[in-house]
């Protein structure tokens, strides 16, 4: 199998959930993978594999919210294919909670310097309210609205070892969001 892309999708709520599902496509041409999809056992002891590896990864991070290290933790590994037995995916979902307060928090992720071997994009979706800041990535980012981030890494790129998001919380005001294009509902 060739990993082709990579997907990274970041949610956190006003109570400091972060939730992220990371999705990695490949190329598998002789599609060794769909043997191992076609087979229960086989599937359940290769996402225990997957999941394993990549939790080794996630733990050799320093992940803080607000200066407090935070422990991201896999809590489902999922694998398919994207329609055609050439095409599968691996997908995580992890989640951490940190202590977001009203006013400016900070979000930040030492890692291992590496070169991606493919491309990828990543986007946060911050609290609804909420407005980025300030952001270092090592990569072009954009933002908007002002509550969402969003990069991409090109294969072949240098990835910093260092990734951080400073955004502003507004007060809770216990009133619900009204504005649709807040919450993402239609109008």
């Amino acid at each position: 199998m060739k990993p082709v892309f990579g997907y990274c999708y970041f949610t956190v709520d006003r109570l400091g959930q972060f939730t992220e599902v990371i999705v990695f496509e490949y190329i598998d041409e002789n599609q060794e993978f769909a043997e191992i999809l076609s087979d229960h056992l086989k599937l359940r002891e290769e996402l225990t594999k997957v999941r394993e590896n990549m939790q080794f990864f996630i733990d050799a991070e320093e992940v803080k919210v607000n200066g407090k290290r935070v422990r991201p933790r896999i809590i489902k590994a999922l694998a398919g294919t994207a329609g055609d037995p050439c095409r599968p995916y691996i997908s995580f979902i992890i989640r951490f909670r940190g202590i977001l307060k009203p006013g400016l928090n900070v979000y930040e992720d030492r890692y291992e310097k590496d070169v991606a071997e493919y491309d990828y994009t990543v986007t946060w979706v911050l609290p609804p309210g909420s407005r980025v800041v300030e952001a270092e990535f090592g990569f072009k980012y954009e933002v908007g609205p002002d509550n969402v981030i969003s990069f991409s890494v090109p294969k072949g790129s240098s990835t910093p070892g260092y990734e951080k998001i400073l955004f502003y919380l507004p007060p809770f005001s216990g009133k619900h969001v009204t504005d649709a294009s807040n919450t993402g509902e239609d109008s």
